[in-house]
């Protein structure tokens, strides 16, 4: 279902309507819910897979490195690590000084992000396989695209 993206005299001919934030917000909430219906099996969200696999990467990490590494704020990490650490999938324990704290991931934790992967890999074929290759690896670079201008845009008005 590879269905063609519209074409530039087709694009450049229609007017832009509706607003920007409210279109991204309804596909990151559809494209969520293909996610979590997937991880779901596995006993996680799609926030909560992302946090795991972080940690995994990067770990152990101070929660507020964590944060800005996922571009997030402090109490919206807080929030979303309360399950993991009741769930013993990852764990908060001293850092290199009495202040701070360092988050890790457990055996367990590595175990069920281990098969939630297998989930995640699931949702992401079909998710290509519905909207196309074609138009996946455009989306992608529309959206490296967009970030990065946005990035470019924001350091530009600290330079001031």
């Amino acid at each position: 279902m590879d269905t063609k993206p519209l074409s530039p005299p087709l694009l450049a001919a229609t007017k832009l309507q509706g607003c920007t934030n409210f279109k991204l917000r309804q596909l990151t909430r559809r494209i969520s819910q293909h996610y979590d219906a997937e991880l779901a099996q596995a006993g996680l969200k799609t926030t909560q897979y992302s946090l795991l696999s972080h940690v995994l990467k990067l770990g152990p990490i101070r929660p507020g490195d964590l944060a800005q590494s996922m571009k997030m704020d402090a109490s919206t990490l807080t929030r979303n690590l309360k399950p993991l650490l009741a769930a013993g999938w990852v764990e908060l324990a001293a850092g290199v000084d009495g202040r701070s704290r360092l988050i890790s991931v457990t055996e367990a934790g590595r175990e069920k992000r281990q098969d939630a992967q297998r989930h995640w890999k699931a949702a992401q074929t079909s998710l290509n396989r519905l909207l196309g290759t074609t138009r996946m690896l455009a989306l992608h670079a529309l959206i490296d695209e967009t970030q990065a201008l946005l990035v470019q845009a924001a350091s530009g008005d600290r330079d001031e």
